[in-house]
């Protein structure tokens, strides 16, 4: 999907990412793969000038794989998680949740792709 996002967007996606692990049967990683969405989301929100984003839902025979790709070159700064720090804890916060996470700079300097991957539990 490419999206122009606002402040509530985030509220509309967790529903489509919702939508998708339902009908693959992995509702138990909604959760974990919401609270990382919407931080994901957040950032481009918060830190790209036009927030103009393209978002990848995969389902991968393991789980789950969301991209969200920008155009902005500047890279995320994760914070040393500070209590009362007012940002930099997104990154923290996706690593937490997820059983894997990154982001990847494009080589020619014209954005990144921030993503996180979740594992189905074993049938």
């Amino acid at each position: 999907m490419s999206l122009t996002l606002g402040e509530h967007s985030a509220r509309h996606l967790r529903f489509i990412l919702r939508a998708y692990l339902g009908s693959w049967g992995m509702a138990e990683l909604r959760d974990s793969a919401e609270l990382a969405l919407t931080e994901l989301v957040a950032n481009v929100v918060r830190h790209v000038p036009d927030r103009h984003c393209e978002l990848l839902i995969l389902r991968r025979p393991q789980g789950l794989r969301v991209e969200v790709k920008d155009r902005c070159p500047r890279l995320p700064m994760q914070g040393k998680g500070e209590e009362l720090a007012e940002s930099g804890r997104g990154l923290i916060i996706v690593a937490a949740v997820t059983d894997r996470s990154g982001f990847l700079a494009e080589p020619d300097g014209t954005g990144k792709t921030a993503w996180f991957e979740c594992d189905a539990k074993s049938q």
